[in-house]
């Protein structure tokens, strides 16, 4: 019968979608089960370089100057040998004489075009004039955000991994507000899924980190070579990563210098900053499938692949959100009709349609409670455990309550990617920010 044909075409296909889902949440599986792995250690080097911290800001009057002074206060480093930069971007507020106040380098960028209502253009246009100084030029750029703080060694650590080679490099991400409320603590939880699984693995295979957004290290040498902040895109930071993957400048992970961010503290923020983020995500997916495919094919390289397959899970949500839950409507209702509902069949009999509806619970809820499990409570329970101070907790006891609603937030976070995927924001939007 037709229908019959047709149930298993759509079944291979379905078997096809789900070794593509598969696929990218093995890895992830995979960050999870090496996590037992040693963190990585860049020798201590006598040698100093100097660093250049960049921070690209608008209207950020009410967090630039606690944000400078704290750069300044904070590290076990050469005071000389350091400076801020502050890019005030179209600010109309008090941004420029707060962060002047504070002891940074002002620049002024002024650009009425609305369409560079994004970070990166205040990015681009601080580096390239930090990379054209030519009196006591920099060794290195930090680039962090207008409300970051960072740890005492911060400063020491990046220049620990510069002086053993590292162009470019990441830290680990922790949060500043993380015991605010449950979704900060959720939010901290998941951002450092990142750095203490994804990073560290990547770390110890020999595998490019994923150097994007705050506390990001980049060489003056390699920016120079590169012809500067080479990005256009929302997910400039992503992309920038991408462009020196392309060019062999491979992104290394210095754990034990931290950045401290704010967290989303609503769902509308999280809403928010996926939103952009998704649509970012999904736009170089679609831009760069295959030359990503492409570069691993030329070069051997692995990281490729596994850039690939992270950027895929965004893709992939879409297909989780829309393809799986029409096809699985389908499957139980088509088999019930013809185990139990007299619907003619010939291809098999009608208790085979009835054990397919037992096989495809059984199997869907042993899946989808491994992945509970591990994804939300295995996974949260060892970051509070190993890396609660590093969330920005004094103690374990106060990160425990988000472990069992953990879960519960993936789901929500998933809904935030998918919505960000199938939308198209033009500019980047300031999130409102919590204290502790």
């Amino acid at each position: 019968m037709w229908y019959e044909i047709l149930f298993r075409v759509l079944s291979i296909i379905n078997y096809a979608v789900i070794v593509l889902i598969a696929l990218p949440v093995l890895l992830q599986v995979l960050y999870i089960l090496l996590s037992f792995l040693p963190k990585r250690k860049y020798p201590k080097s006598e040698k100093k370089g100097r660093i250049a911290y960049l921070i690209p800001a608008h209207n950020e009057a009410d967090v630039i100057g606690a944000a400078v002074r704290d750069i300044f206060a904070s590290q076990n480093y050469p005071r000389e040998l350091f400076d801020v930069y502050v890019v005030a971007h179209n600010c109309t507020d008090g941004t420029a004489e707060e962060a002047r106040k504070a002891g940074a380098i002002v620049l002024t960028l002024d650009d009425p075009d609305p369409a560079h209502r994004m970070a990166l253009y205040p990015l681009k246009y601080g580096i390239d004039h930090i990379i054209h100084l030519t009196e006591d030029p920099y060794d290195f750029i930090v680039h962090l955000d207008a409300d970051n703080h960072i740890n005492a060694e911060f400063s020491a650590l990046m220049n620990d991994a510069y002086q053993a080679g590292v162009e470019f490099a990441r830290p680990y991400e922790g949060a500043l507000n993380a015991t605010k409320n449950f979704y900060t603590k959720a939010s901290a939880m998941l951002y450092s899924f990142d750095s203490r699984y994804g990073s560290r693995v990547r770390e110890r295979l020999h595998l490019a980190a994923h150097v994007n957004g705050s506390g990001a290290m980049m060489s003056v040498k390699m920016l120079q070579k590169t012809g500067g902040y080479d990005s256009v895109t929302m997910c400039d930071d992503a992309e920038f990563n991408l462009n020196r993957m392309y060019d062999g400048h491979y992104g290394r992970f210095v754990e034990d210098a931290i950045v401290y961010e704010d967290m989303p503290a609503s769902f509308h923020d999280t809403l928010a900053r996926n939103r952009r983020m998704g649509s970012g995500v999904m736009d170089l997916f679609k831009k760069n499938a295959f030359p990503m495919l492409g570069a691993f094919f030329r070069t051997g390289n692995f990281s490729f692949v596994e850039v690939f397959l992270l950027y895929m899970l965004n893709l992939l949500n879409v297909l989780i959100a829309v393809w799986i839950p029409l096809y699985y409507v389908y499957h139980f209702v088509f088999c019930a009709f013809a185990a139990y509902g007299g619907l003619a069949v010939t291809m098999f009999p009608p208790e085979y349609y009835a054990s397919m509806i037992w096989v495809t619970l059984i199997v869907a809820a042993c899946i989808l409670v491994g992945l509970f499990l591990l994804f939300g409570y295995v996974q949260a329970l060892i970051l509070v455990l190993t890396d609660h101070k590093k969330l920005g907790a004094k103690n374990r006891r106060q990160l425990l309550s988000a472990v069992f609603l953990f879960p519960l937030f993936l789901i929500l976070y998933a809904i935030t990617l998918l919505a960000g995927a199938m939308s198209k924001p033009k500019t980047w939007g300031k999130l409102q920010r919590t204290k502790q």
